[in-house]
């Protein structure tokens, strides 16, 4: 549905009061938005790699940028800097992010890779940023923070860290929005390769992108087994969010960064993004930042 390709599209994000579908690309350092009634894709340029993006209840988006937390006004572009974290490691980006039932955001963090296919390991973390502009870090030792989403009854906290090839879980308190005793959920198969993005379905079920995989795969975190395949077009599949008016379609990001000469002559559709409808299952609306 999106033909304008991206480098390392990212972090889908369904806008019902716009009709639209809002989500990063990485690499460009840019936050797009596609307009389902136009089919006119936007962007804002930002200073850096901006790895996720939330919606504000007030309007405009919360972004995870960098090592920072900062404000987007679409209308006039402006990035308004909340909170920078991890100065002492330069070398470090914020990736996947999502708003909480509550209100409030949570990223995480990774290393670049200093070379193809190297990056220092556990340099990772999660953090929380509250609706007053605290940031609370729930997790560390991370090597890429990734996929992220609450179970319905909003006692479950789901989380990637991509480098483990798992989905795990975390009891989750809801008033205060702290996670604890993680336990596995789901571990992926060789050849459904690394995990990236991930969001829930109406049913509690979990849908998971696999970058480098072709595929989006549903997952019950109660039994812990893969219910669903869903081929794609690419190979390097990193999200996945429902959106449409009743929330029944399927928007799956990808990226084109990563493929040589070879294979992008091979994957055309490379970073484009993509619908999924027929699914049978819907989505749930977004949350929103609270401030």
């Amino acid at each position: 549905v999106v033909k304008e390709k991206n480098r390392m599209g990212e972090c889908p994000v369904w806008e019902e009061r716009e009709n639209a579908l809002v989500y990063v690309d990485i690499n460009s350092q840019k936050v797009c938005r596609w307009s389902t009634v136009t089919s006119e894709v936007q962007s804002v340029s930002v200073d850096a790699r901006v790895g996720s993006v939330g919606l504000r209840r007030c309007g405009g988006y919360v972004i995870a940028l960098g090592t920072r937390f900062a404000f987007l006004d679409w209308d006039t572009q402006a990035v308004t800097t909340i909170l920078e974290l991890e100065q002492d490691k330069p070398n470090n980006r914020f990736n996947d992010g999502k708003v909480d039932p509550k209100g409030r955001f949570f990223a995480g963090t990774m290393a670049e890779e200093t070379a193809p296919g190297v990056r220092a390991r556990r340099q990772g973390a999660l953090y929380t940023l509250y609706p007053d502009c605290s940031v609370v870090k729930q997790l560390d030792q991370l090597d890429i923070s990734n996929g992220l989403d609450w179970s319905l009854d909003h006692r479950t906290f789901f989380h990637i860290d991509s480098l483990t090839y798992a989905v795990h879980a975390f009891s989750y308190d809801v008033h205060t929005g702290k996670i604890a005793c993680p336990e596995l959920v789901y571990r992926l198969e060789k050849e459904e390769q690394m995990p990236d993005g991930m969001c829930i379905d109406a049913e509690g079920k979990l849908w998971v992108a696999c970058i480098d995989g072709s595929r989006v795969i549903r997952i019950d975190p109660e039994t812990g087994k893969r219910i669903q395949t869903v081929m794609l077009p690419a190979s390097r599949i990193t999200s996945c969010c429902f959106g449409g008016k009743d929330y029944s379609e399927m928007y799956v990001t990808s990226a084109c960064d990563g493929l040589d000469e070879t294979a992008l002559a091979k994957e055309p559709q490379a970073g484009e993004i993509f619908k999924i409808t027929g699914l049978g299952v819907k989505g749930i609306p977004q949350n929103f930042y609270a401030a």
